[in-house]
């Protein structure tokens, strides 16, 4: 079953009485280049079939059938229980790929892992749905799960801001955020006609390799992240007038920020993820 065919897509859509959802933020991948490429990118350093592979939002199975080729399981999640008889049909030769009913964002995903995956190291490679990739990310990254690394296809521009670099327009609390618990780099651009149907926008897949230990030293992370939402979240003020207004001491902020060598007058995106922590440590005595 040719299922990058836009023919064959609606047929068995059509057959099994399925229409897209706006609501879900339904875009199924029919570019027969991409999913090949995630899935070849989704295990950096890991040889064919040593892994299992965390899928959330399958669609039709596009992308679920490359990875059962690669990995020695799939762990799919969907959603929307109207594709579950589509799954059924179009993965119903892919032995090693599990369906699971539910969302992602409720699921205890590690009891998931551990029942499915049994020992084997773990990546997530999904299509993920424009209007949830912050929290499903977030919601990954800040679980602590045992991941390996998470390569996903996100809107063009949130890609830019999850890899963005400090200094930049496109950094904010999300790029920091997502820098405290992995790496981030752009693989490659996916036009908006690569997917049925088509997008208003373009998109990148990214890749997330998860770092073994945080790459700066710090004692309180809900005050680091407290001062990265603060900070970021009237980024037109200095630093200094934003983490006021965001409820800290003016005298303490001040000292604060002299003993971690930062000027008052500073914006948000001007600071590495590294400033940040001295500046937390800094208010943290």
């Amino acid at each position: 079953m040719k299922l990058t065919d836009i023919s064959v897509i609606r047929d068995v859509m059509t057959r099994h009485g399925f229409s897209f959802s706006k609501a879900l933020g339904q875009n199924f991948l029919i570019n027969p280049s991409v999913c090949p490429r995630m899935a070849e990118a989704c295990h950096p350093g890991l040889p064919d079939g040593s892994f299992a592979v965390l899928e959330i939002g399958p669609g039709v199975g596009v992308l679920t059938r490359e990875l059962s080729r690669v990995a020695a399981k799939v762990i799919s999640v969907e959603l929307d229980q109207r594709l579950l008889p589509v799954l059924e049909e179009t993965l119903a030769d892919c032995d090693n790929v599990t369906i699971v009913p539910g969302d992602i964002l409720k699921l205890d995903v590690a009891a998931l892992l551990a029942k499915h995956a049994a020992d084997l190291p773990v990546v997530v490679c999904a299509n993920l749905p424009y209007y949830i990739t912050s929290p499903i990310l977030m919601g990954l990254l800040e679980s602590r799960l045992p991941l390996h690394c998470i390569t996903v296809l996100v809107q063009k521009e949130a890609a830019q801001r999850l890899c963005a670099a400090p200094g930049t327009r496109e950094c904010g609390a999300v790029t920091l955020a997502v820098q405290y618990y992995a790496g981030a780099e752009i693989l490659f651009q996916v036009s908006r006609g690569s997917f049925m149907p088509a997008p208003k926008v373009d998109s990148s897949v990214i890749r997330l390799p998860l770092r073994g230990e945080p790459p700066c030293e710090v004692n309180n992370e809900a005050l680091l992240f407290r001062l990265i939402r603060a900070a970021f979240g009237q980024r037109r003020k200095t630093l200094s007038n934003s983490l006021v207004s965001a409820g800290f001491d003016k005298a303490t902020l001040l000292t604060a920020l002299e003993v971690a060598g930062l000027s008052p007058t500073a914006r948000a995106e001007e600071l590495t993820l590294e400033q940040f922590a001295v500046l937390a440590a800094a208010l943290d005595t």
